[in-house]
C-alpha cells in the first residue's frame, strides 16, 4: 500500500515514514499542503496521513475542497489538534479517521490498514492463484499451504501480479504500486525481485514473463487458473 505522509516537522515526518516502511507500506514525504497537492494529481495514492497545521495553514480547507471534486483516497488526520471540536471539524471536512498525537507506531499502522481495507476498492481478504494464497490482513504468503518467508517487496510485486492475474502488468505499473518515490524505474531491481519471487514460489512456476511488455501471473497456458477469490 502506497501511502503520502503530509508533515511539516522534519525529524517526525522521518520517525514516521520509516515506522511505516518498516510495517510494509510505500511511503512519499511531503512538508506541506501544496506539494502533497502536486503529488496528489500524479499518484493514486491508497492512503493520506495528514498533519492539520501545516505552514500554508490548516489542511482542512483544501482536503475538503478535493473532496468536493470526487477525491476519495482514505485520509487519516495525525495532529495535536484533538479536543471534541478538533474532531469534529475532520469528519465533517473529510477526514476518515483522528489520531492525536503523542501516538503509538503500532496503532498508526493498524489504523491505516484498516482504513484501507474499507476502502470502496479495498482488496479482498484473500487473494488466490492455483495453489498460492496471499492473505491481506495478515501480510502472509502460502503455496500449498507451506508458509512462504517473502521480503517487502516480493509480497508487494506479488500482490498486484495477483490482483491482475491473467493480464499483464508492466514495469511502471510495478514501480508506482511497489516502489516509492526514491525508486529507479531504469535499475534492474524489478528482474532481481521477481527472480527471488520466482525461486520462492517454486515449481511449477507461475510468474511468467512477456517480452516487451511485462510480467503475468497464472498457469502455463493450457492449464486452468483459479481466479482471485475471497474468504
Amino acid at each position: 500500500m502506497r501511502v503520502l505522509l503530509v508533515e511539516d516537522d522534519d525529524d517526525l515526518r522521518d520517525v514516521i515514514a520509516s515506522g511505516l516502511r518498516g510495517a510494509g507500506f510505500l511511503v512519499d514525504c511531503a512538508p506541506d499542503w501544496p506539494e502533497a497537492d502536486a503529488m496528489l494529481f500524479v499518484t493514486d495514492y491508497d492512503c493520506v496521513v495528514l498533519d492539520r497545521l501545516v505552514p500554508h495553514g490548516d489542511t482542512l480547507v483544501p482536503l475538503e475542497e478535493r473532496r468536493r471534486s470526487g477525491w476519495s483516497a482514505p485520509v487519516l488526520c495525525l495532529t495535536a489538534l484533538h479536543s471534541l471540536q478538533d474532531r469534529v471539524d475532520g469528519f465533517t471536512f473529510g477526514v476518515d479517521d483522528y489520531l492525536a498525537k503523542p501516538f503509538a507506531m503500532p496503532e498508526l499502522v493498524m489504523r491505516l490498514r484498516s482504513l484501507t481495507r474499507r476502502a470502496p476498492e479495498r482488496l479482498p481478504v484473500f487473494l488466490r492463484c492455483a495453489d498460492v494464497e496471499l492473505d491481506v490482513a495478515r501480510r502472509e504468503v502460502r503455496r500449498a499451504g507451506v508458509l512462504l518467508s517473502l521480503t517487502p517487496k516480493e509480497y508487494a510485486v506479488l500482490q498486484q501480479l495477483l490482483v491482475h492475474q491473467d493480464r499483464v502488468v508492466d514495469r511502471s505499473h510495478l514501480i508506482e504500486h511497489c516502489w516509492d518515490e526514491m525508486a529507479d524505474p531504469v535499475s534492474n531491481v524489478i528482474d532481481a525481485v521477481i527472480a527471488g519471487l520466482r525461486r520462492k514460489l517454486g515449481t511449477p512456476p507461475l510468474v511468467h514473463t512477456v517480452r516487451g511488455q511485462g510480467f503475468r501471473l497464472g498457469e502455463a497456458p493450457g492449464a486452468g487458473t483459479d481466479g482471485p477469490g475471497t474468504r
